[in-house]
């Protein structure tokens, strides 16, 4: 039996263990606290930063995986001199823990990007905005996600306490776009690539809350175009495992690389109901080095819904039979979080012919979770 070792107790790392289970792998997590998300395969508890306590979780393991980007590089290092497989690798690893590490790579790979700077003053900054229009989206290079560590800024002052800090800060152009995107690509150490087709995305104050797959009016040439795009970073930062890019499309019709996430992704939860291969799967096949599987979508439609926060009184739990009753056809995921405002506490999936017949019902769906 192949073994996988997960460092994070996530909801990633819990959605991992169906396909671990069907496949026979023996898959581990460390999670950071006593009843995470992904308590159920939880063999260790302890804290990630620390290098002998993620040696001793490595253990007899074939492979280390991750929940999240957040283990220092330290760490890692440890454990690839211990002869661990780590997948992805600390190298490709650090162009998702670091966004100015990120943006220079990008570059040098000459992919579609937003134009960018590094500041550390706000001399820097105004000079930016004097060339971009008057404003710009200042970014925290590391441990931003759903929205936090991103502003956007009219004025070189309005990120004064974050050069307080030190520490140099990403400032981008802020783009026009007509909608967000995301490309999800898995890849395995021998080279194998394969796609699902990219998805819409819809944030809600920084936080994704819906996916649409596919993205409407993606066939053809626009959905080569992003696949290229998330080939040209996975080759090119020797990504193992799930990656998804996520895109911007602008309005005047170019597809820019706006972040990266070197796991499974809220962009593709969707693909365990509505994909041959969901992310989940494919990420465990691809970090052992298995055959790839098939991407292929099983309804014309699907729509993932966020349950973002979760029911003010009661639990999902408790919600759930009427949400079952109502939407039969609605497949329901729950994260064993709990409720707390803009937290991802589960979510919900609809499939089918007609757009607007999915939306409605994954909407119906997530309606009771609310409140």
């Amino acid at each position: 039996m192949p073994s996988v070792g997960v460092v994070g107790g996530g909801q990633l790392a819990r959605m991992m263990v169906p396909p671990a289970i069907a496949l026979g792998i023996d898959l581990r997590v460390l999670a950071e606290s006593e009843g995470s998300s992904a308590a159920i395969a939880a063999t260790a508890v302890g804290d990630y930063t620390d290098v002998e306590t993620v040696l001793r979780f490595a253990e007899g393991l074939d492979v280390i995986t991750f929940d999240h980007e957040h283990v220092p590089q330290a760490v890692l290092a440890a454990l690839v001199e211990k002869g661990v497989a780590v997948r992805p690798g600390p190298e490709a690893l650090a162009h998702s823990q670091d966004k100015l590490v990120m943006r220079a790579r990008l570059e040098e790979l000459g992919l579609p990007q937003p134009e960018w700077a590094s500041i550390s003053t706000s001399a820097q900054l105004g000079d930016f905005l004097d060339a971009h229009g008057g404003s710009a989206v200042v970014k925290t290079p590391r441990g931003g996600y759903d929205g936090k560590g991103v502003r956007v800024v009219r004025s070189a002052g309005e990120a004064d306490d974050w050069l307080d800090v030190g520490a140099p800060l990403l400032v981008e152009q802020l783009v026009s776009f007509r909608r967000e995107l995301a490309q999800l690509v898995a890849r395995r150490p021998s080279g194998e690539l394969v796609f699902w087709q990219v998805v819409e995305t819809v944030q809600e104050g920084g936080v994704c809350s819906e996916v649409v797959a596919p993205a409407p009016g993606s066939d053809g040439r626009f959905g080569q175009v992003a696949a290229e795009i998330a080939s040209g970073i996975a080759e090119g930062l020797d990504v193992t495992g799930v990656l998804a890019v996520e895109l911007f499309e602008t309005t005047d019709d170019r597809l820019l690389v706006n972040e990266l996430a070197m796991r499974p992704h809220n962009s593709g939860h969707w693909t365990i109901d509505g994909s041959t291969t969901s992310q989940f799967e494919q990420h465990l096949r691809a970090v052992l080095d298995l055959p790839l599987g098939d991407t292929g979508l099983r309804d014309k439609w699907s729509v993932m819904v966020n349950i973002l926060g979760g029911p003010a009184t009661g639990s999902i739990a408790q919600r759930m039979p009427r949400a079952m009753a109502d939407q039969p056809a609605v497949k329901l995921h729950e994260y064993g979080k709990e409720p707390r405002p803009g937290r991802k506490v589960g979510h919900v999936t609809a499939s089918g012919d007609d757009l607007d017949d999915v939306v409605f019902r994954a909407r119906a769906a997530s309606a009771f979770f609310e409140n």
